[in-house]
């Protein structure tokens, strides 16, 4: 057959033909020439459907496609067609998907890079060498929160789509993934004393882990990102966009913001009945509480019409505070001889003139103070008010040297 198929129903016809065939055994290169000769290439969404219809007519079952996922991907690596895949806007959460694949796919080039030179690695050399990979693999890691909001916000809209197939194979790739990372740092955190050791790890533990990485990526650039793109709703993405940083970002901490134009959104609570959403993440209100009482230094917070609205409570504040203090005007709070200093502060933070102003006190009550005013601005730069930290830096400044180990002797 030398006539390249057009038509949608043969193309899905010979890949379902196909992938029967490789999974009873024939040789997947073999499979793959034959797909590029007839084929030369197949839409994305066409991959993801024989797929599905695979799984409905339980010509094959999930299982098996998984064990086969791998050679599947071997099969149709360089014959996908992405010419149809709409585009993804800035700050959209495919278009963080695919910034996060990116910086993965850069690790994955400066590990690749190193196991080439291990043929050459001598003993003195491995101990450096396992550092590095140790770094790398770290990084690595990462990708359970990329994996985890595919799972927990990506994969229960497809299936609301009634594509089911694609994301338990997909998921059950992901927990393959984990463990192959997790054997991996066991190898590296075990007691490796040759450089010869070391070439049998990276051969049998490593490559294997961050070749299956690798192709992971491949999946969701030329198959379910495109075909996810084409399937969920703006309202849909928009509910993935807002629950995204509870799950946290992969290598890749995006700037840009998105919401869909025309679209229905709901608007976000970012205060709930167990917790209070920020853009960077979530607390309860008992775990933002304690966070306040034990961090290392004091907070107070003075809004943009000059009024105290917060203060964290230590039990070792350098300044004294009460609750009486919220609401009252900050010229109030301090006495009568520094006001001007308050008053020139919050002229030039206002102003845009300043944005930070320092204090420090060489002797209070035999303490080392040092303060910190700073202006707190809006995304737009708009004046919001001012933040004052205090802390007491006496033993900091009487630190020397290095300190590298786990010590508990600094109370």
């Amino acid at each position: 057959m030398s006539e390249i198929i057009n038509n949608s129903s043969q193309r899905k016809e010979l890949l379902r033909h196909l992938l029967l065939r490789l999974h009873e055994g024939e040789n997947p290169e073999v499979l793959r020439q034959r797909l590029i000769e007839v084929l030369r290439n197949i839409p994305y969404n066409e991959v993801v459907e024989v797929e599905q219809e695979l799984i409905n007519s339980d010509a094959l079952t999930e299982e098996e496609i998984l064990d086969f996922c791998d050679l599947h991907t071997a099969v149709l690596d360089g014959s996908i067609d992405l010419e149809g895949a709409k585009p993804v806007p800035a700050g959209h959460p495919v278009d963080t998907f695919k910034k996060e694949n990116g910086a993965l796919k850069r690790e994955v080039i400066k590990i690749t890079e190193l196991f080439d030179t291990v043929a050459a690695l001598s003993d003195k050399q491995l101990p450096g060498y396992i550092l590095q990979l140790r770094t790398i693999f770290n990084n690595l890691s990462d990708v359970d929160k990329h994996y985890k909001r595919k799972e927990y916000l990506l994969f229960p809209f497809l299936e609301k789509h009634l594509i089911t197939g694609p994301p338990k194979v997909m998921w059950g790739k992901h927990d393959e993934i984990r463990e192959l990372l997790k054997n991996s740092f066991e190898a590296l955190e075990s007691l490796i004393s040759t450089a010869e050791e070391m070439k049998s790890i990276v051969q049998l533990i490593l490559a294997p882990t961050v070749e299956m990485l690798d192709g992971m990526i491949m999946k969701e650039e030329e198959i379910l990102f495109p075909m996810a793109m084409d399937t969920l709703t703006d309202e849909e993405w928009y509910k993935v966009y807002q629950e995204t940083p509870e799950f946290g970002y992969c290598l890749f901490d995006p700037e840009d913001e998105w919401q869909p134009s025309g679209a229905k959104v709901e608007k976000q609570e970012y205060v709930t009945a167990d917790a209070i959403r920020l853009s960077s993440g979530a607390f309860n209100l008992a775990e933002l509480e304690a966070l306040f009482l034990h961090l290392p230094i004091d907070i107070t917070f003075v809004d943009k019409n000059d009024k105290v609205r917060f203060f964290s409570h230590s039990p070792n504040r350098v300044f004294e505070r009460n609750r009486s203090v919220i609401g009252r005007d900050v010229r109030m709070c301090h006495p009568p001889g520094s006001v001007h200093i308050v008053e020139q502060i919050l002229a030039d933070f206002k102003s845009g003139k300043e944005n930070k102003a320092v204090f420090w006190m060489s002797n209070f009550k035999g303490r080392f103070i040092y303060i910190e005013y700073s202006a707190v601005r809006g995304r737009e730069g708009e004046y919001l008010g001012v933040v004052e930290v205090t802390q007491d830096i006496t033993q900091m400044r009487k630190l020397e040297g290095d300190q590298r180990l786990l010590s508990y002797e600094h109370k």
